[in-house]
């Protein structure tokens, strides 16, 4: 029997590589979007079956579940993907915007998963898989509001695997570093304030760094086949870590001293910063 992945975000970027990937390994996927009549990729491809869902919306995520299990008639794995990147100096971060990005990251993600629990824990199976960010493991510059959403996320599916593995359910979290989507321009919300102005050149050469490191990222197929291995695999291990550099900046963070590792992060997202704040 084919199973079945539902996943959220599929529009653009991984979520949209993920349907792919998984289609062509045989999976049937519910692809949820919250606009799925634009799409005209998904839709085409062989067990691919395109919903509405919105992760702040809690009617339409229960739609988009009992929907995908009438479909196909089962859920195996759900791959909580949507997210909204919200960047810049946080003093001139609006509250509206703080809000939005932990209604997306955060309560999006807590939002979807409490709607597939009874279902798994009735059948007492199942995989929750969170793609979070190698931001929620460690800090950069101008990601302040974004890396408290990631570090949040992760925080709570480690201390959430406890509760759920006596039930047979697995919580994983796969963590990319920069990859090469629209997260850095189209998807990208910038924080302004034309009356604060002291940050100014500071935000200018950090954000052109971090929009480097984008530009010469993988892209995101790289994470759909690492979600893909999380989602076959039998045992409950739960940290995902993809990408480049992932690896060697998680090893530099756990041995080094925190100061060291602030000092190597300044080396490459400071670049160029000249004078300081004051």
């Amino acid at each position: 029997m084919k199973k079945t992945v539902l996943i959220t975000g599929t529009s653009s970027g991984i979520g949209k590589a993920a349907v792919i990937y998984f289609s062509e390994k045989g999976w049937n996927v519910a692809a949820t979007m919250r606009n799925p009549q634009k799409e005209t990729k998904l839709n085409k491809l062989p067990n691919v079956r395109l919903y509405t869902l919105d992760v702040t919306d809690e009617a339409s995520i229960k739609i988009a579940i009992d929907s995908a299990i009438t479909d196909f008639g089962d859920i195996d794995v759900i791959v909580n993907n949507a997210g909204y990147g919200a960047v810049g100096i946080f003093e001139k971060a609006t509250p509206e915007q703080i809000q939005k990005q932990f209604d997306t990251n955060v309560f999006g993600v807590m939002n979807v998963t409490r709607q597939i629990l009874p279902y798994f824990r009735k059948k007492r199976s199942g995989t929750i898989i969170n793609v979070t960010s190698m931001g929620g493991l460690i800090t950069f510059p101008i990601y302040s509001v974004y890396h408290g959403t990631k570090w949040a996320i992760e925080g709570w599916s480690e201390a959430l695997s406890y509760e759920l593995k006596p039930l047979g359910i697995k919580v994983k979290t796969v963590e990319p570093s920069a990859i090469k989507t629209d997260f850095y321009d189209r998807s990208q919300d910038l924080f302004q304030n034309a009356a604060i102005t002291d940050y100014d050149n500071y935000e200018q050469v950090t954000l052109s760094n971090s929009q480097k490191a984008g530009e010469t990222a993988p892209g995101p197929e790289v994470v759909a086949k690492e979600i893909f291995n999380a989602a076959t695999e039998t045992n409950f291990s739960i940290h995902h870590p993809v990408g480049g550099q992932a690896p060697l900046l998680l090893l530099l963070r756990r041995i080094l001293p925190l100061s060291w590792f602030m000092g190597i992060v300044r080396s490459v997202v400071e670049k160029g910063f000249k004078g300081s704040l004051s």
